[in-house]
């Protein structure tokens, strides 16, 4: 009688046994015989049903100009300053050593270089120019061996890098991933064993899908002919990274809409090879949802029994805030304590009674390199005037610069903002 529900529960959590692998063949010819009927588990008692008060508060969107440069706020010792604007849908970025940026631009399907020639702090409309375009939704990037690799909805590719920024004819690296849906931001970053990750997002809210690479971290082969799924039970996580000292993988998820001003969290996690992280079921240290639909869960197990066998998050933060991008902070221009910390652009909240994120938060790290805390670091994007919410900047790339400040994106208004360490100055 263990043997259907452990069946059931492996088919719960998304894990085939060995023989069934990608890239092995199911089993042939005869084999053992069934001598006894299973004795069928009976179905989890319903659950009483819940109700959600859910508030849309999406505040009003206001262009970028000068003296809105006042309204945010940074730690005391810190500056930030514009670098430039105009940018269109600026989203995520890569620095180069040599100072040149690679930014994607998901709503214009390109890619643009930026690079500070004169020196003078800013890129000027003649440091700014398009190397690649037509890319689909592009949107994450990253480098190894001379050439470019960029995600967009359904498809890697891969270029070729001139010294001056120039980039090749765009080559697929790999195909036929999942159909955007509500989220169609995917990340990638080469990880320190050599393969390539990227992240592809549920197609909707909180409902379970056929496809088996959506709601994923996948795995890809240096040679983009093979992959797998790394973690799943991840609703969108566009960000994620390797801890520059222990090499710990850590993304950060963006959670369930519509479920009320608080639930369920945002989550910083531990992303582990095989890992189900409970979406859309459980949230957080493995807590149910209460507003998912239990008879969703395949194998006739509760939503408890479910969670129990997820892996659970070791931070979570403000529900609804919206992550998109996560980066270590490796540079020298910080005090020290900033090192091996990290930074999150919250986009920030539009179901929220109050509204959440619009903002850079930064993860805290202790000396042993365990994560402790995020909190707020850049704020003031969004705030409350005569009675009405407004914010003038959606966050999204963030980025630590050559000289080691900090730069990060609004996608909004197209501004690419800087901040540096002064007090020590």
């Amino acid at each position: 009688m263990r043997r259907p529900l452990l069946a059931a529960l492996t088919a719960a959590l998304g894990v085939l046994p060995p023989a069934f692998a990608q890239g092995s063949a199911p089993p042939t010819g005869p084999g053992p015989q069934q001598t006894t009927v299973p004795t069928p588990r009976p179905l989890p008692a319903p659950e009483p049903p819940v109700s959600a008060t859910v508030t849309r508060n999406e505040p009003a969107a206001l262009e970028f100009t000068p003296d809105k440069l006042a309204r945010l706020r940074v730690p005391a010792g810190f500056e930030i300053k514009v670098m430039a604007s105009g940018l269109g849908n600026a989203r995520m970025m890569h620095v180069m050593p040599d100072g040149g940026i690679y930014l994607t631009r998901r709503g214009q399907n390109d890619i643009y270089y930026l690079k500070d020639v004169n020196k003078d702090g800013l890129f000027d409309a003649g440091e700014r120019r398009m190397v690649a375009q037509n890319l689909k939704l592009v949107h994450g990037l990253d480098v190894r061996g001379g050439k470019l690799y960029a995600v967009g909805e359904k498809t890697i590719w891969v270029m070729d890098m001139a010294r001056d920024g120039t980039l090749s004819v765009p080559r697929v690296f790999a195909d036929g991933f999942p159909d955007a849906g509500q989220h169609p931001a995917r990340g990638l970053k080469w990880g320190p064993d050599g393969y390539l990750y990227a992240s592809f997002g549920s197609t909707n809210n909180d409902t379970p899908t056929q496809n088996p690479e959506e709601a994923t971290i996948l795995r890809v082969r240096p040679d983009g002919q093979w992959r797998e799924v790394y973690a799943r039970g991840l609703r969108h996580t566009i960000g994620f990274g390797w801890h520059p000292v222990t090499g710990t993988f850590y993304g950060m998820d963006m959670s369930m809409d519509w479920h009320g001003d608080d639930l369920p969290p945002e989550e910083l996690n531990v992303i582990e090879r095989g890992r189900n992280y409970g979406w859309p079921f459980c949230y957080a240290d493995r807590r149910p949802d209460p507003y998912t639909n239990s008879s969703q869960i395949p194998g006739r197990i509760t939503k408890a029994e479910f969670c129990d066998l997820t892996q659970g998050s070791v931070l979570t933060y403000t529900a609804h805030a919206s992550p998109i991008a996560l980066n270590f902070y490796t540079g020298a221009q910080f005090p020290a304590e900033y090192r091996g910390d990290a930074f999150v652009a919250f986009r920030g909240s539009w179901n929220r009674s109050a509204p959440s994120g619009y903002e850079i938060a930064r993860v805290n790290f202790d000396a042993q390199n365990r994560p402790t805390a995020i909190q707020p670091f850049v704020t003031g994007f969004v705030y409350q005037e005569n009675g009405q919410w407004k914010q003038f900047g959606r966050v999204a790339g963030v980025a630590t610069y050559t000289d080691g400040s900090l730069l990060f994106t609004d996608d909004q208004s197209g501004v690419l903002y800087r901040v540096r360490y002064t007090g020590g100055q």
